[in-house]
C-alpha cells in the first residue's frame, strides 16, 4: 500500500487520464503528488527525464503521458505516434528503475490486442495474431512499454504493472474535430450542428462496429486500487464489460446534446476494428467494478465541454 505521504509522480497530469488520477489521489488523501508540464519536462528528452528522476526520486509513478488521437490522427502520423510514445515510455520507465522507484504503473490501450481477437478479449490474447492497421503504430509502442515493465520485473525484480483501458471519455478530453476519439468528436459535432441549426450530420463509417466505453474517473479509481493491491507481469484490463454499436452511441450522444436532425453515414471512411470488448473478469475478481453508466457519463462529459470551450480548440 502507498503511504499517504509517499512521493507520487503522475506523468501526463494535464491529460484526461492523468488529471483523473490526480483527482482520485487527492480524494483518497495522498498529499505528496509531483507533476510537471510539458514545458517544464519534455518526456521525449532522455536527458531531461533522467535529471528529473535523479533530483526528485519519486517512490511511485503513474505513467499516463502519451501522444494520442483517433483513427485519422493515428493513420496520418504512424511514425510520429510510434516514435513519440515508445521513446517517452522507455525514458520514464528506465529512469524510474535507475532511481529506485518502488512501483510503476503503465497505462496502455485496448488497441494492443489483435484485430480479430476472440471476444471478449482476455489479457492472454496479447500477440496471438495481427493488429488493427489503423492504429498499429500506437499499439506497437504500447506493447513495448508493457513488455519492458514485464522484462524489468523478470530481470531485476521490480514491481512494475500495466493497465489496459478500453475506450475512455470524460472531463478534460480532447474535442478536436478530426484528431480526437469518437465520443468527444461526436459531442463537438452534434453541439456545433445544434448551434448552427443544421438539418443533418454525417458520421464516419457505417455505424456497425461495436465498442465499449469507460468513464475516466472510474479508470482512475482502478489505477489507484491496482497500485495498492496488484502485482504481476500480466496486464489488467479496464472496462465495463458492456458494448454498443457506433450507431447506437451516435444516437445517444445526439440525444444528450439535444440535436434532433438527421444522422447520415459515410461508408467510404474507415470503421476500424469490428469489435473491441474487454474481458474484465480479472479486475472484477480483484475487487473492482465501474460505477458510471454511459448516458450519465456522456452528460457529465458534455457539461465539461460546455464549461471549457477552449478544449474544443485543441
Amino acid at each position: 500500500m502507498m503511504d499517504k505521504n509517499a512521493k507520487i509522480y503522475v506523468a501526463g497530469h494535464r491529460g484526461m487520464v492523468g488529471s483523473a488520477i490526480v483527482r482520485e489521489l487527492n480524494r483518497q488523501g495522498y498529499n505528496n503528488i509531483i507533476t510537471r508540464t510539458h514545458k517544464e519536462l519534455d518526456l521525449i528528452r532522455q536527458d531531461q527525464v533522467e535529471e528529473f528522476f535523479a533530483a526528485e526520486k519519486p517512490e511511485y509513478v503513474f505513467l499516463a503521458a502519451a501522444k494520442v488521437g483517433g483513427i485519422m490522427g493515428n493513420s496520418e502520423a504512424l511514425a510520429d505516434f510510434m516514435y513519440d510514445n515508445m521513446v517517452l515510455e522507455m525514458n520514464v520507465i528506465n529512469a524510474a528503475w535507475k532511481n529506485g522507484c518502488k512501483k510503476l504503473e503503465f497505462l496502455g490501450s485496448s488497441c494492443i490486442y489483435p484485430r480479430m481477437a476472440p471476444q471478449p478479449m482476455k489479457e492472454n490474447c496479447l500477440l496471438t495474431s495481427e493488429l488493427e492497421k489503423t492504429n498499429e503504430a500506437y499499439a506497437l509502442a504500447k506493447i513495448s512499454g508493457l513488455k519492458y515493465c514485464e522484462y524489468l520485473n523478470k530481470q531485476y525484480g521490480t514491481d512494475y504493472i500495466s493497465v489496459m483501458p478500453t475506450n475512455l471519455y470524460g472531463p478534460n478530453d480532447n474535442y478536436h474535430p478530426t484528431h480526437s476519439h469518437v465520443l468527444p468528436a461526436l459531442i463537438r459535432r452534434f453541439h456545433e450542428a445544434k448551434e448552427a441549426g443544421l438539418s443533418e450530420v454525417t458520421c464516419w463509417g457505417d455505424g456497425s462496429p461495436l465498442r465499449e466505453f469507460l468513464y475516466v474517473d472510474d479508470l482512475a479509481e482502478l489505477c489507484v486500487f491496482l497500485m495498492n493491491n496488484y502485482s504481476g507481469n500480466e496486464t489488467v484490463n479496464a472496462g465495463t464489460g458492456k458494448e454498443l454499436t457506433i450507431k447506437e452511441l451516435t444516437e445517444l450522444v445526439a440525444k444528450v446534446v439535444g440535436y434532433e436532425g438527421k444522422i447520415l453515414w459515410d461508408s467510404t471512411k474507415p470503421n476500424g476494428t469490428p469489435r473491441k470488448l474487454l474481458d474484465v473478469s480479472k479486475a472484477t475478481a480483484l475487487g473492482w467494478k465501474y460505477h458510471t453508466e454511459l448516458e450519465e457519463g456522456i452528460r457529465l462529459t458534455y457539461q465539461d465541454f460546455l464549461n471549457n470551450p477552449m478544449r474544443a480548440e485543441r
